[in-house]
């Protein structure tokens, strides 16, 4: 019955070759309208998941909440010195926030002035106790430069230093690693190059490297949603800014930007590229092989508009039924084309081996009549099994695959149709004809005749292969993690490489949002107390511990420190010959010191002040500047830690505490992890540890290892329901257990064969190229319904016909579209593309050489 339908539809086409061609321009362009004005693309990875998964409700009600990290647009600035860095951020800031065309909010989070004020708190006792000595002991030092901040009063203090050693006074030991910056700084500065020195580093010591090494300024962008790349504006702004910046302008200092409006801009742009280059070059290699297989381009050409027309009617329905692809749906373009010229060139290479029976040439009506008797039912078949692959994803929670199974699906549909309609009136227009030649691959005649001779040792051996497969299935490796599939080399994914290393700045954070003040105090206890847990920011942690203690120690330090930096008077910019006098009068006092009591730093100092003092009044004012630029700032900053407050829930900044707490007054906790979180098994051990203390965990962390539960779940569901479904078909179709068990056994094989080269190769599983799994089913279906079908009809060579012909071309054609998604620079897309090229391999390796041998031979022996 289906032939006869196939067959009066290629009929009443031919026959009416011109209305159906205009019928589908009509089509095309309405879907092309559609795909136009409503079809658009999002980037962000959480849009792949379902918002009814528990998970995905925890991490909205957060953003909810606290929608201060969300869309944001981050500079991330590295100087040479703190005080750089800092300057940096600051100008940047006053800049940004006078764009309002660009940019809704600018902040510079560590600028606030509460978080300078209290800083000593935050240290332990132990370390503010070694700080307050330190800068005890350097009092005289300190109240010489705020009495002088300049290089004359840096000097004076060196003078103090010589009249220590004289007196035989021991120098505090802290004051080596300031001697050799000081020493350092000066030898550079009296050769011409001066740079500016950190008065940070000197004071704090190596508790400056506590905050970390980076800048950041936060920024909200507005976004452009017509543009492909919404927040490039905002980016090319803020990246202007910085360039006109004094201290990015003379490589003092250098930002990056990231952030998720970033992230999500480069994703696009990256994938965006892949798919238009590799939509190009398979519709070109495609072309290649079909002007192999076909040979004739009346019919050649004719396929590829069939293609094409199929492509935009797919298109629409996309824009009609998703309206918003993803980075997974993306790719049906690509993926669409692969497998949908496999219908094409299975019409094409059967309309061209039409003939009479004594080997006369038919008429062109005649040859599309017979072709679509003949051919229309295997593509039916194939496209509905296919079909079936694909949506079989549909009902599942993985948004990115359901989408792209939908519209797969409904495109294979929308192929088959195309290429029974609008393929046999495209080859009456470009008046084709068949050339009544058998076009398959005589050669191959000797390959068939030994897979039949020694059927039981090939099915022995793919049945081994099969064994290996089945056990390299528990050592597949799922990597969920949304970062290993960017492309590393873009700015965005390099500053947040840079931002790893760090715990408090890491990407890869959980986070919490509970009741009350007191459950917040209970659950950070308890995961302050994890192996896993390096940290837990939260508003407490911004009230610190032993204030009372603390605060009389910074009292008592204040009592000595304070009456030499509140000066009300400051000596006068000096001149040149100022800075000579005061170097020159340092020298001599290092002269009048006995030399062995002077170390290797104070040696190198004296050399320095002595070229200093003889070099030209542009080097020297020049070294004022630079070793000064910053010293007002510090000392004036040193004033200010040494008159903390006592901090209480109620006295934090409001600005500070509604990152902590809600309007309702619920608490959010961010835990910061310990160890290299990109490492799969740290990052879920990290996991586990949490959700004991609290299930409702949300943040980046555990949306990475929820999304891959989610993801092997959704497969496991959609390869079994889909297997039950190309089942279905095939005995509704094939009406014969055995014949439908011949198709699905190769399907299940070619699926271990997979798992082995996955294994070996490696290529690791993550949630851009799982989709091969539903290609593999629907690739290898098609290719297999052909062989079995022919087989049925009593072909005794299945390699020498032409349907083996169709089949190589049509894997070549397919393995084209798949080569130039693994040519792409998103590494996503790339390992989709290897993943598909392997599994295609292992498709055509079964269909080929697996299912001639494990047809029974006293079917094949019939012709």
């Amino acid at each position: 019955m289906l032939s006869r339908l196939t067959r009066g539809l290629n009929h009443f086409c031919a026959c009416h070759a011109y209305l159906v061609v205009s019928l589908f321009i009509l089509l095309s362009v309405g879907a092309g309208w559609l795909s136009y004005n409503r079809l658009g693309i999002t980037t962000e990875t959480d849009k792949l998941f379902s918002d009814s998964l528990p998970w995905k409700h925890h991490n909205h009600e957060i953003e909810r909440l606290f929608p201060g990290e969300k869309d944001t647009l981050v500079a991330i600035i590295k100087a040479a010195t703190p005080e750089e860095g800092q300057a940096t951020a600051h100008a940047l800031t006053e800049e940004l926030q006078k764009d309002k065309e660009h940019f809704t909010s600018v902040s510079e989070p560590a600028a606030n002035p509460f978080y300078t004020q209290h800083a000593l708190l935050f240290l332990e006792k132990p370390q503010l106790d070694k700080l307050l000595d330190s800068t005890i002991s350097a009092q005289p030092f300190l109240g010489m430069l705020a009495a002088d901040p300049s290089l004359v009063g840096l000097f004076k203090s060196f003078n103090l230093l010589s009249l220590s050693l004289k007196s035989d006074q021991k120098i505090p030991e802290t004051f080596g690693k300031t001697l050799d910056s000081f020493a350092n700084t000066l030898d550079k500065a009296s050769r011409g190059h001066a740079e500016p020195l950190s008065w940070q580093n000197l004071l704090a010591g190596d508790l400056t490297a506590m905050g970390g090494d980076y800048y950041f300024v936060l920024t909200h962008p507005k976004r452009d949603f017509a543009s492909f790349e919404p927040s490039e504006a905002a980016t090319t702004a803020m990246r202007n800014a910085l360039n006109n910046l004094p201290t990015i302008h003379s490589g003092r200092a250098s930002a990056l930007i990231t952030g998720e409006a970033k992230l999500n801009d480069e994703e696009f742009s990256t994938v965006a590229q892949g798919m238009v280059f590799g939509l190009i070059l398979s519709l070109a290699l495609v072309t290649l092989w079909l002007i192999l297989a076909v040979r004739s381009i009346r019919v050649i050409v004719p396929i590829l508009i069939t293609l094409i027309f199929g492509l935009i009617l797919t298109t629409g329905f996309a824009a009609l039924s998703v309206g918003t692809l993803n980075l997974i749906s993306v790719a049906f373009a690509i993926l669409f084309v692969g497998i949908a010229v496999d219908f094409g060139i299975q019409y094409g290479v059967r309309f061209r081996c039409q003939h009479g029976e004594n080997g006369e040439t038919l008429s062109r009506t005649e040859a599309i009549t017979r072709t679509g008797a003949e051919s229309g039912p295997q593509i039916f078949v194939a496209a509905l099994a296919t079909a079936a692959g694909f949506m079989a994803f549909t009902p599942t929670h993985f948004v990115g695959v359901a989408q792209l199974g939908l519209i797969a699906g409904v495109g294979m549909l929308i192929a088959f149709f195309c290429t029974l309609t609008l393929l046999p009136s495209l080859l009456v227009v470009f008046r084709a004809h068949s050339s009544a030649q058998n076009r398959g691959f005589n050669f191959l005649k000797p390959i068939d005749q030994g897979l039949r001779k020694h059927r039981f040792i090939v099915i022995g051996l793919f049945g081994i292969a099969g064994a290996v497969g089945l056990g390299f299935t528990t050592q597949l490796h799922f990597d969920s993690d949304p970062l290993h599939t960017k492309n590393p080399n873009t700015e965005g994914m390099r500053a947040l490489k840079l931002l790893e290393a760090n715990p408090l700045t890491t990407f890869y954070n959980a986070q919490l949002v509970v009741k009350n003040k007191d459950i917040a105090t209970q659950q950070a206890d308890a995961l302050s107390k994890l192996p896993s847990v390096h940290d837990v920011l939260w508003l407490g942690a911004l009230v610190p511990d032993d204030q009372q203690e603390k605060l009389a120690m910074i009292e008592d330090a204040a009592d000595l420190l304070l009456p030499s930096l509140n000066l009300n008077v400051s000596a006068p910019t000096p001149d040149a010959q100022a800075l000579r006098k005061a170097a020159l009068e340092t020298v001599q006092g290092f002269n009048e010191v006995d030399p062995q009591k002077l170390t290797p730093a104070m040696k190198r100092l004296k050399k320095a002040l002595q070229r200093l003092s003889k070099a030209p009044d542009s080097t020297i004012l020049a070294a004022n500047e630079a070793l000064t630029q910053f010293l007002p700032l510090q000392l004036n900053q040193l004033k200010e830690v040494l008159r903390p407050t006592p901090v209480t829930f109620e006295n934090i900044p409001e600005d500070i505490k509604q990152e902590y707490v809600s309007p309702d007054g619920r608490y959010r906790l961010v835990v910061h992890p310990k160890g290299q979180m990109s490492d799969p098994a740290i990052l879920h051990k990290f996991v586990s540890e949490l959700v004991t203390i609290n299930p409702d965990i949300a943040g980046p962390a555990l949306e990475i290892t929820e999304s891959a539960k989610t993801i092997t779940h959704a497969f496991i569901q959609a390869a079994l329901c889909a297997i039950v479904a190309i089942a279905i078909i095939l005995l509704v179709a094939l009406r014969q257990v055995m014949d439908s068990f011949l198709v699905v056994l190769p399907l299940i094989l070619s699926s271990l064969l997979t798992v082995i080269l996955v294994i070996l190769v490696p290529e690791p599983l993550n949630y851009a190229n799982i989709i091969a799994l539903p290609l593999l089913l629907g690739v290898g279906v098609s290719f297999n319904i052909y062989f079995v079908m022919n087989w049925r009809a009593g072909l005794k060579y299945p390699l020498t016909s032409p349907t083996a012909r169709a089949v190589i071309f049509s894997a070549l054609t397919t393995a084209s579209a798949f080569g130039s998604l693994a040519a792409s620079a998103h590494p996503g897309t790339a390992s989709m593309g290897r993943l598909l090229l392997l599994s295609l391999g292992c498709t055509l390796l079964c269909t080929l050489f697996f299912i001639p041998a494990l047809l029974p031979k006293r079917k094949i022996d019939q012709k």
